[in-house]
Parts: structure tokens; C-alpha cells; sequence
């Protein structure tokens, strides 16, 4: 392709969710690796688990009770940690003491799409960070104010917002939309609102199919579909 093509890429995740950290940082990649292609990334809302109280859990207890076992939680912990070593990504989820429900956490995402170039991303990024390599509460309103402040979102704004029910139907019609679509675990990469990639695939595989629907659309396939 000798004109860079266009390409939409929506990713639909949740913030505590580690494989989507995984996937984000391998998608970071693989748009690194297409220089010709200019990737367009959206994130929308999924929640792991809606059930979780606006005031969060007790981690360890509400993970046992999922796993069912100390050695079970373990293996799974030991089995993300060195996949996200190799993406730059220091787990800490000894350090995760509160289970966050995210429905809030998706609304500062939301209103981030629309606070400038660049700032959804820094968000998502930082509410990544935040949750699995700090440890920090991303439930807390005091704290996602702080998050979007520090990554170009306006800090007055959010804390009014965050205050009200803003957004939350919008948020929660997204995550059943994404379910009505057949969207059962994340992260999902949905390309040019056709395509679906699932799960935290590899880099390479990511931007394989990010080139392919690139030269379809060049082409005039997807036009044509």
C-alpha cells in the first residue's frame, strides 16, 4: 500500500481484567509494526463481573471463592506474570487488595474518548497500571479523578460527572451489545466493525490481521461486503 489506510480498531475489555493488559500492550505493539497502516483504537466496556458491590470486595477472599484454592489462584498468577514480564507489564497481584466493580471506571473511559487525541489510550494505560502493578483501588472515585487528571482529562469535570449517573445506562447498553454480538470473554479486538479477534493473541498475529482488513479496505472489499 503506498497511501497509509485507515483502520478502526475497537477494543472491548475491562480494566481488571489481566489478559486485556496483556492484550493492550501486544496491540501497542503490533500498530508499531504497521507503519503504512494508521490503527484508529476505540476501547469499549465489558465488566468481568457486574455483581461486584460499588464498594468492592475483599480480593483474596473473592478470588478463593471463584478458584476455589490458594494453589489454584497460584497457578494462574504464575502463569500471567512471566507472559506480562515479556510485554513490560510488572504484575502485582499480591498488592490488589480491593476486587473493584468498573462500571465507574468505564464512564471516565468513556468521557475520555472525547477529551482529545491520545487521552483515551493514556487513560486505559494508567487504569491498567494503576490496578495491577500498584495495586492502587480503581473503584475509588478520589482515584479515577486523579488517573484521567493526570492524563489530559479535566479534573472538575470528571469529579461532577463521577458524582452523578452519567453515562452508567450508556456504559451498561455497550457491555450488552457487546454480548448480543457474541462477545463471552476479553479482551475482543474488533476491526473496522466487522472482523473480531479474540483474546490477548500475539503481537505478530494481531498485526497480521490488522494488515490483512488494511488491504481489503485499500482494495475495496469491505465495501463490498
Amino acid at each position: 500500500m503506498s497511501d497509509k489506510q485507515t483502520i478502526s480498531v475497537d477494543v472491548i475489555s475491562d480494566v481488571v481484567c489481566p489478559w486485556c493488559y496483556i492484550g493492550q500492550k501486544r496491540l501497542e505493539k503490533a500498530v508499531a509494526a504497521l507503519p503504512n497502516v494508521e490503527v484508529d483504537v476505540h476501547w469499549r466496556p465489558y465488566q468481568l463481573d457486574p455483581t461486584i458491590p460499588p464498594e468492592g470486595k475483599d480480593r483474596r477472599q473473592y478470588m478463593l471463592a471463584k478458584f476455589g484454592s490458594e494453589e489454584k489462584l497460584k497457578q494462574i498468577h504464575d502463569r500471567i506474570v512471566p507472559l506480562g514480564a515479556a510485554e513490560g507489564i510488572d504484575f502485582h497481584f499480591e498488592d490488589i487488595r480491593i476486587a473493584a466493580n468498573t462500571l465507574d471506571a468505564h464512564r471516565v473511559i468513556r468521557w475520555a474518548a472525547s477529551a482529545g487525541e491520545g487521552v483515551q489510550n493514556r487513560v486505559v494505560k494508567a487504569l491498567f497500571a494503576a490496578n495491577f502493578e500498584k495495586g492502587d483501588y480503581i473503584g475509588n472515585k478520589a482515584e479515577l479523578t486523579r488517573i484521567a487528571a493526570e492524563n489530559g482529562m479535566d479534573e472538575a469535570l470528571v469529579t461532577s460527572l463521577l458524582a452523578s449517573d452519567a453515562d452508567k445506562d450508556a456504559v451498561q447498553a455497550e457491555i450488552e451489545q457487546a454480548q448480543r454480538m457474541g462477545v463471552t470473554g476479553v479482551p475482543c479486538f474488533l476491526l473496522e466493525g466487522k472482523y473480531a479477534v479474540m483474546g490477548a493473541q500475539d503481537t505478530a498475529v494481531l498485526a497480521d490481521a490488522i494488515r490483512q482488513v488494511a488491504e481489503m479496505k485499500a482494495s475495496g472489499q469491505l465495501a463490498a461486503e
